[in-house]
Parts: structure tokens; C-alpha cells; sequence
């Protein structure tokens, strides 16, 4: 059986990540302007997420990097309003409960930093993804919240905390 292991992000986790991001973004043809595609931290993702505030969760697999997600301060929001942020799992690692996990993990978390709202955006195309978010108390926000750059972005949710 495989086993897996959440942890905090490290230096050397910053290619597999972008390996991981960039990919998935490529096969379902997401917009390189105005998405998480254009952000700079898909490079360096643990500079991005070793900030105050943030923390970025990876899931490993024997002892390969499998995926993760994040949570950041929502740019141009409350300080009391978090961003949930790069949510990704390679396609073998999906619909096995990591993401369930990777997300129970990341709204811990935030509580833990005194969050009491998480916001996300997502893709229209992205409708899995948009489940998972409402089957885990997530509900649909009809303004943008904050400013993310994320202008190809038109799915924006949020969860209390």
C-alpha cells in the first residue's frame, strides 16, 4: 500500500510543484494571462509560501511529490479573509481522499492564523474541482473578493470559519 505523508513545503519541492501546476494548467488548456498560470510563485513556490500568514501542504508518496495547497492572506482583502492557492494533485493521486485531507489541513491552518473566511477562484471548465469545493462547505460568491490578477478566473467561492 502506498503511503502518504503531508508536510510543510521545502526548498527542493519547487520543481516538482511547477512540473505538477503547469502541467495539469496545459491539459485542460487554461489561459496563460489571467490565471495561476501568470502568477510568479509556480516557480518558487516555497519563497511564495514561507511568508506571515501562509503555509503550503505537500502530499508525498513514497517519497514522491504528489501535489499540495496553500493558504495566503487574499491580496486587497480584510485581514481577516484568506486565499486558498494552488490547489494540485497529480491525476494518479486524485479522487483518493488527499484533497479532502490537503483542504481539512490548509482550513486548520487557517484558523490556526486567525482567518475567518477562505475565498477561492477556480475556472468554469474546472467543474470537479468546483464540487469537491461545494461538497466540502464551500458555496458560490457572486463578486470577485480582493485582487488576485486572476482576471480569467470566474468562479469565486468562499467558506466561513
Amino acid at each position: 500500500m502506498n503511503s502518504a505523508n503531508y508536510r510543510a513545503i521545502q526548498a527542493e519541492d519547487n520543481p516538482h510543484l511547477a512540473r505538477i501546476i503547469t502541467s495539469i494548467l496545459e491539459d485542460i488548456d487554461v489561459p496563460k494571462k489571467g490565471t495561476g498560470f501568470a502568477d510568479a510563485s509556480i516557480w518558487d513556490m516555497y519563497a511564495a509560501f514561507t511568508k506571515a500568514r501562509t503555509f503550503y501542504f505537500v502530499l508525498e508518496q513514497n517519497k514522491k511529490v504528489m501535489g499540495g495547497s496553500g493558504i495566503a492572506p487574499l491580496i486587497g482583502a480584510e485581514e481577516e479573509v484568506c486565499e486558498l492557492q494552488k490547489m494540485y494533485l497529480e491525476p494518479t493521486a486524485q479522487g483518493k481522499g488527499y484533497g479532502k485531507k490537503l483542504l481539512e489541513y490548509c482550513l486548520d491552518k487557517a484558523r490556526e492564523f486567525g482567518y475567518k473566511i477562505c475565498y477561492l477562484e477556480t475556472m468554469s471548465l474546472m467543474k470537479t474541482a468546483q464540487q469537491f469545493y461545494l461538497k466540502n462547505g464551500f458555496t458560490y460568491v457572486s463578486e470577485r473578493m480582493g485582487n488576485t490578477g486572476h482576471f480569467a478566473c470566474p468562479v469565486w467561492m468562499c467558506k466561513n470559519l
